[in-house]
């Protein structure tokens, strides 16, 4: 198990009482602090947990990370600090948020207008889950730690109780204090006046927010039924979204998204991905931007794809017989074997040299020796790959000739003899 420290009361505490409870239970305990580099004191503070953490003879990783400074700062450093946790390979990551951080939560997310799931607030145990894109658009399966929150139900006065009695000690962040940000402003003006009226507000909006979660869990439910038959496996059928009413098709679709590990867009932005979905013409492109993704329709179905940077048309690598060639720019490897009858006639390829290159319009192959020469725009098409994966595939020409396309095939002219030696490339993305 990982425990977030940040080195603050909260953290300090958690890795106090699962240090005790490690060596009762005999189980692994790792401490990882994440340093968003913003603070001034930050170095301070890693040095700080390093310090604490050789006390408790529990190993510690500090994570460097820089935030992308964009309309809020908070929800940046949150963002980076998340996709580190989720990097870990552990079961659990342990971390040290509290009732009252849930009812900051809460309040912020109303504000916000932030639906169902975000009213539902922070879940004792959240299982980020497996994440697998679209063939289609790459994409790796990957098991993620389930993120947990042993003390949601302590409230940060019996936290601050416990920390005293133990004589723990902790640092502050000065950020904390600032009122400029959201949470802060609620915390030190907002909720204390809240208290004098209401002075169980923190257990009520603790309350709500369980009410709030099982009724995510039923959409959640509803979701799953309605996805039987047009949900395969990564991709989702429009058919079965069109016989939906508006709200549980959004509500399929908002499920969808969640099943890859996308952030859920905003009403508007959901909305809109849903219209283009339905309403576009069979040969439109749809793009919604999801962040590092990308929702696409194809071949009446949707993909969640990595969204990657468009590949300089002029590129071009040369191929100087390596079994495995890494091609970064592609987002993929290459691999080469040798083989005898079946594949690509060595003997040809090394008449001249052999290059990668990407698709620049106007290429033709012949793979089928019984028909002729055709363009490979129109060979992609009746092969069924997807639009964004054309333009980032390796194409393997000898000379100013093109030999193979993944996917294609081999041309007629480069095709290996009985007999003869050959090479059979393999394109995989990663």
């Amino acid at each position: 198990m990982i425990v977030g420290l940040s080195g603050g009361v909260d953290s300090v505490v958690l890795l106090d009482i699962l240090s005790r409870i490690a060596r009762r239970r005999r189980f692994h305990l790792l401490a990882l602090h994440v340093n968003h580099q913003i603070s001034p004191n930050a170095r301070r503070w890693a040095v700080f947990c390093r310090a604490l953490c050789n006390e408790y003879a529990i190993p510690l990783r500090v994570t460097r990370v820089t935030v992308m400074r964009g309309n809020s700062l908070e929800a940046a450093a949150r963002n980076a600090r998340y996709d580190v946790f989720c990097r870990q390979r552990a079961d659990f990551v342990g971390l040290a948020h509290n009732r009252d951080d849930q009812a900051e939560t809460v309040l912020l997310q109303l504000l916000r207008g932030g639906g169902v799931k975000g009213l539902a607030a922070m879940p004792l145990l959240r299982a980020k889950g497996n994440v697998e894109r679209s063939p289609q658009g790459g994409g790796n399966k990957k098991q993620q730690p389930l993120i947990l929150r042993p003390l949601l139900d302590a409230t940060r006065t019996e936290i601050e109780s416990y920390a005293k009695k133990r004589k723990l000690t902790w640092i502050e962040d000065e950020s904390n204090d600032d009122t400029y940000f959201p949470r802060n402003f609620l915390r030190h003006e907002v909720l204390p006046l809240l208290a004098e009226k209401f002075p169980a507000y923190g257990t009520v909006l603790a309350r709500s927010a369980g009410h709030f979660a099982e009724a995510a869990q039923l959409l959640d439910e509803l979701a799953a039924n309605d996805s039987r038959g047009c949900l395969e496996g990564p991709l989702l059928g429009i058919s079965g979204l069109r016989v939906l009413s508006h709200a549980r098709a959004k509500n399929l679709l908002r499920y969808f998204l969640a099943l890859h590990g996308t952030a859920i867009p905003g009403a508007e932005r959901l909305e809109e991905a849903l219209r283009q979905a339905l309403t576009a013409r069979n040969d439109a492109t749809v793009c919604v931007d999801l962040g590092g993704f990308e929702l696409r329709r194809f071949a009446g179905s949707l993909h969640v794809v990595d969204k990657v940077a468009a590949v300089d048309a002029g590129y071009a690598r040369e191929w100087r017989g390596e079994r495995e060639l890494e091609l970064p720019e592609l987002n993929g490897i290459l691999t080469v074997g040798r083989s005898r009858d079946v594949g690509i006639s060595l003997a040809k390829l090394e008449s001249k040299t052999v290059t990668l290159r990407v698709r620049r319009g106007g290429e033709r192959l012949q793979p089928d020796c019984r028909r002729p020469r055709r363009s490979l725009k129109n060979l992609l098409q009746e092969a069924g790959i997807a639009p964004w994966r054309r333009d980032g595939l390796p194409l393997l020409f000898c000379g100013s000739k093109l030999v193979w396309v993944p996917g294609i095939g081999i041309d007629c002219e480069f095709q290996a003899q009985a007999g003869e030696t050959a090479v059979a490339p393999v394109w995989k993305v990663q």
